[in-house]
């Protein structure tokens, strides 16, 4: 029998011992309860995976979407390319695609929703990618100005067990569950298409003057900090991407359109690095050989046409109608035959 001043000194260490099990035991049991249910549907377990896309935001709904078969052409970018309808591709071209655009994103989250897709679609037919000024950063580690889910969409089960020990996902877990449970749940988009017009309009675009007058205002004749190049980490990294596409699959690099107001001055340094930055990008998808570059961020008829723009970069749908037919254009003239 130990002595008793020794005693208290050992019960501690017992509940200690205990506590620390116990705390291991409830942790795992979490993550084990987490996986299972896969609150995201990212296929990594398919015990509750129904085939449907349970409403969310994009930057989540791609993991369901981006791993489905179905589709065989992607549609990735930011809210600057959201407004494509991927069946209105699907019906020109015979490709079903899918939109994984996810707002307020830049490259880096963008080759991580399209590595993401490419490891479910080793082959795809066809790949839509937007490039906009977010892809003109001259910062190596293409940073994002928005919170973003890496942990989902990573390769390596440890980051994404790690990234399901998180509050918000414990709430994730409840609410799939519980949107699992009825019948007649409701259902997002397969495709991942949201019209955001009436969005927009809630917000007054297109009724409110003052947005009119930011619209009209011009930026100045000097590029953003870290847009002048003279490397555009982006399109280097795009690059490589490029030339390890399969050689039949059709590459379509989109620059999207901004208001004629947001364009840079001819002449000028914004001007320069603007144009130094899609070349770049340009030759970089030159580097597959089933490409195709639509240049709509010019001065064009429709891109002075202030009833086509909500802002100076988000433009309504019936210029998206006409960019969309454009795209698949260039998707069929590059397609194999």
């Amino acid at each position: 029998m130990p002595p008793a001043q020794d005693r208290p000194a050992r019960r501690w260490t017992a509940f200690g011992r205990s506590f620390v099990a116990a705390l291991a035991l409830g942790l795992a049991g979490t993550l084990g309860v987490a996986y299972a249910v896969d609150p995201y549907d990212s296929g990594r377990s398919a015990l509750l995976s129904v085939g449907a896309v349970r409403p969310q935001g994009p930057r989540t709904a791609a993991a369901s979407r981006g791993r489905d078969p179905r589709y065989e052409g992607a549609i990735l970018g930011n809210s600057h390319i959201q407004l494509i309808e991927p069946a209105r591709l699907s019906r020109a071209t015979g490709i079903p695609f899918v939109q994984l655009s996810v707002p307020a994103t830049g490259p880096g989250e963008q080759f991580v929703l399209l590595d993401w897709y490419r490891r479910h679609h080793p082959a795809p037919r066809a790949l839509v990618i937007a490039a906009d000024d977010f892809w003109c950063t001259d910062d190596p580690a293409l940073p994002n100005a928005k919170p973003f889910p890496f942990w989902l969409y990573a390769e390596d089960p440890a980051s994404y067990l790690r990234g399901l020990l998180r509050w918000p996902v414990a709430q994730e877990v409840v609410g799939r569950i519980g949107w699992l449970l009825p019948r007649d749940r409701r259902t997002a988009a397969r495709d991942g298409w949201w019209n955001y017009e009436p969005d927009y309009l809630d917000l007054g675009f297109g009724r409110d003057p003052r947005r009119d007058a930011e619209r009209e205002r011009r930026p100045a004749d000097a590029p953003d900090g870290d847009k002048a190049g003279p490397r555009f980490p982006a399109a280097e990294r795009f690059g490589d991407i490029a030339a390890g596409l399969p050689p039949d699959t059709v590459l379509v690099v989109v620059f999207p359109p901004v208001y004629a107001a947001a364009l840079p001055r001819p002449g000028t340094p914004r001007a320069a690095a603007e144009a130094a930055c899609k070349s770049a990008i340009a030759r970089a998808a030159s580097l597959h050989p089933r490409n195709r570059v639509i240049d709509w961020r010019r001065d064009r008829p429709d891109t002075r046409d202030p009833t086509l723009f909500f802002d100076q970069s988000h433009y309504r749908l019936p210029l998206a109608e006409a960019l969309g037919d454009a795209i698949a254009e260039a998707v069929e003239s590059a397609a194999p035959r």
